[in-house]
């Protein structure tokens, strides 16, 4: 008879025998597939690019001021509107001025009148001294007379010389006070684009009190201050890469346009102007940057294709020895044309899922796509 020991024994036994067996029957679960091109990372010389950033500018800005003091009547734009040379922007009370125009006007009438009786005048007194030298010829008049006679008449002409002073003063004061009139009309100097308004109808406007700001139509630059280091490998027509965000995801080219003489006392940097090529999106403001070459070195590249995006951080799918696709974040260094720097994430060799839009491929196996 067997003990009740030796029952439980034999229970526990079967029990645990039951269980290994359960689980070597158990199927395994089934691994996702998906289909992509994979690509390989290389490590090869590539170029050391420095790095600039810099901000988009017009060619071109002009800051709209005012030159007379005056309450403002009317602007006429706002920030954003396209304005034609000569437009008319800012409209000021001109009542005070045209006032002035009056005023002025009518001394140069009073003036003109004032020249018109002195030349008459002279006219007389020199006839009259004409006659007068005849009559001395002829020795019907004294000395004395001829004296008074020829005295009248020089005194006339001075009279007549200062009357016509007079009389350009007061044209040149009308004009001075047109000009001046002229000024509480505030037009654009050129064709361009509103990027600042600084003040509204009721306003009382000082001189050079800035009121907007225009931006000029055209083409663009990326304006960046280059270290000094570097400055002398930069010239005016030298090609250099340009990424503007939000305006060219791939990049683009730019030509150095201008360089400074003299460079920044606090930074030691030179202001360079780098003219952009024309697209749509861009627009003046925009933050950029500017790569110059710098000497070549040895680096791990990867297609920028296989790059994604998660918020703010660069990722690639990368395969394991298993060809399971995990996902891995990088951390980039410049551009080499279609290939990227990896200067952190992955190593030379691995394979990566080549343009994997947006598919969620971590914890896949990929079936290589030819």
């Amino acid at each position: 008879m067997k003990t009740v020991f030796e029952v439980g024994l034999l229970l526990v036994s079967a029990v645990v025998l039951a269980g290994c067996h359960g689980s070597d029957s158990a199927p395994q679960a089934a691994v996702e597939m998906a289909q992509a091109r994979v690509v390989e990372s290389r490590q090869q010389l590539a170029a050391v690019n420095l790095r600039f950033t810099g901000t988009v500018r017009a060619r071109e800005t002009a800051v709209i001021s005012a030159q007379v003091m005056g309450r403002i009547q009317q602007v006429l734009v706002r920030e954003g509107d396209t304005v034609k040379a000569g437009q008319t922007l800012v409209v000021l009370d001109d009542a005070a001025l045209r006032a002035s125009v009056e005023q002025a006007r009518a001394g140069v009438k009073a003036a003109e009148n004032a020249q018109a009786a002195a030349q008459t005048n002279a006219a007389l007194a020199a006839s009259t001294l004409n006659r007068f030298k005849q009559l001395e010829s002829e020795k019907s008049v004294s000395p004395q007379e001829m004296d008074e006679v020829s005295r009248r008449a020089e005194a006339a002409a001075a009279n007549l010389d200062a009357v016509r002073a007079q009389t350009d003063a007061a044209r040149a004061q009308e004009i001075g006070a047109r000009t001046m009139l002229a000024y509480t009309r505030l037009a654009a100097p050129f064709a361009g684009v509103v990027t600042s308004r600084t003040a509204d109808p009721g306003t009382i406007a000082a001189p050079g009190m800035p009121l907007l700001q225009i931006d000029q139509a055209g083409e663009l630059q990326l304006q960046t201050a280059i270290d000094e280091s570097v400055i002398g490998a930069i010239h005016k027509g030298m090609k250099v890469a340009v990424a503007i965000d939000g305006a060219s995801p791939t990049g683009t080219t730019g030509t150095v346009a201008e360089i400074d003489a003299a460079a920044d006392p606090a930074s030691h940097g030179f202001l360079v102007k780098i003219d952009l090529p024309f697209a749509a999106q861009l627009r003046a403001g925009m933050y950029g940057t500017a790569e110059l070459p710098n000497g070549m070195k040895q680096a791990i590249l990867i297609p920028r294709s296989t790059v994604v995006m998660r918020g703010s951080l660069a990722c690639a799918y990368v395969l394991d020895g298993k060809g399971t696709a995990q996902l891995r974040y990088l951390t980039l260094g410049a551009n080499q044309g279609d290939l990227v720097e990896v200067l952190s994430g992955i190593a030379a060799g691995e394979k990566l899922v080549d343009a994997p839009a947006d598919r969620d491929l971590a914890g896949k196996r990929i079936e290589v796509q030819r």
